[in-house]
């Protein structure tokens, strides 16, 4: 009796550990399947130069839960719900007001003489950071985004590449895309309209920001018409307390802007935006004389036949003899540093930047991405698909130490 006792004693101590080492390892993989998609997606943050950084992010991160419970009619609902989906208090409100200022961005969608589409955007905001975002939902279209640091609100001292908790946070990104381009070729931009009219739309349809607007659209729609017809579906409002109107384009060349006048939706054919009003309304060309100037300028260098006709020549052809590297220069004719060529009589005094450019090319799948002004000879060549890069692109981006997978490399 004595020895089976012993037995039985030394039996519990042998399996009290591993049931242990069991019971630990249920928890692990709990834990990892419910947060291990933001750990992998934290760990891809990576510095690409200062100031700049980029993300990628596999899988659900909450948006369809996100739609589902009416989506959010402002910017801290959408930081409530972030909160509860990313949970453990990483995401924390933004604690600074994020205040639009005086400043405008620019956008042009032209084809060349092969018909390739091309998106080419400036956004024009004070000096920040940036972040380009590479998302492959788990249901929807997998895209390259780009988020301003600044409309996180987390303050100068955090650091998207900091401490796990940082990095975690940081995944609120997502939710917080100016432009983008998806696999299907849909590009869409967000630039400020030109008044101080806020967008509340109050109907009985869910409720999208500005900034989520974009997400959805980017996870959702295949080309122009079918982003128009979602965003009818949901009633809008402005992010950050401002006019917004949004530039959007797809592979096959057209182009239009979305705008919202006295809570009513308007489209109007335009491969041209910046910051004044362009659908037909009472506020049809209200916007400051910058926005108009750049406006001209753009289409000065693309030529006055294609703009007043809406996109097509004078004999109706649609197309502009214009590679990619003549939309880099078209837009950079209208970067901030240019000011004094295009707006001499703006003045000193204004602390904008053109934070980014970028050209999309949203037949090919890739963008080219240049950084604060500060050379338009260099930039990031950004891709999609993965699978599809040549091997010598994956060579360059595995040299360069990238933690994630996203294929991105520098442009000399």
């Amino acid at each position: 009796m004595q020895n089976k006792t012993k037995k039985r004693l030394k039996l519990v101590l042998i399996l009290t550990p591993v049931a242990l080492v069991l019971i630990l390892a249920v928890v692990a993989l709990g834990a990892w399947h419910k947060f291990g998609a933001f750990i992998v997606a934290a760990r891809s943050i990576y510095k690409l130069q200062d100031g700049l950084y980029v993300m990628e992010y596999r899988g659900d991160y909450g948006f369809d839960k996100f739609l589902a419970q009416g989506g959010a009619a402002d910017d801290s609902a959408v930081a409530d719900y972030l909160i509860g989906f990313l949970s453990g208090g990483y995401y924390r409100k933004a604690d600074n007001e994020i205040k639009p200022g005086d400043f405008g961005c620019t956008s042009v969608c032209v084809k060349d003489q092969n018909g390739a589409v091309y998106f080419g955007r400036n956004f024009d905001w004070a000096k920040g950071r940036a972040m380009i975002v590479h998302t492959v939902p788990k249901n929807g279209y997998e895209s390259l985004s780009t988020c301003c640091l600044d409309f996180l609100g987390f303050g100068d001292d955090y650091q998207p590449d900091g401490s796990m908790p940082e990095r975690i946070q940081t995944l609120a990104a997502i939710y917080v895309p100016l432009d983008g381009m998806n696999e299907k070729g849909l590009v869409i931009a967000d630039l400020m309209a030109g008044d101080d009219e806020e967008t509340h739309q109050k109907t009985d349809k869910p409720d999208l920001t500005t900034t989520t607007a974009i997400r959805l659209l980017l996870d959702r729609a295949a080309n122009v018409d079918e982003a128009v017809e979602l965003l009818k579906q949901y009633d809008m409002n402005s992010s950050i307390g401002a006019a917004h109107h949004f530039a959007i384009a797809d592979k096959t060349g057209k182009s239009v802007v979305v705008e919202y006048v006295n809570g009513e939706m308007l489209v109007a054919e335009t491969n041209i935006v910046t910051n004044h009003y362009l659908a037909d309304s009472p506020k049809k060309g209200v916007g400051d004389e910058e926005s108009h100037a750049r406006f001209d300028r753009v289409s000065e260098f693309i030529g006055p036949d294609f703009v007043l006709a809406g996109g097509f020549g004078a004999h109706g052809n649609w197309i502009v003899q214009l590679p990619f590297q003549e939309v880099r220069s078209c837009i950079a004719r209208v970067q901030q540093s240019q000011k004094k060529f295009w707006y001499p009589q703006g003045g000193g005094g204004d602390d904008a930047v053109t934070l980014w450019s970028i050209v999309y090319a949203p037949g090919k799948q890739w963008a080219d991405f240049y950084f604060r002004e500060e050379d338009y000879r260099h930039g990031h060549r950004l891709f999609l698909h993965p699978a599809l890069v040549d091997p010598f692109v994956r060579e360059i981006n595995k040299k360069n130490k990238f933690v994630s997978d996203t294929p991105v490399i520098f442009i000399d």
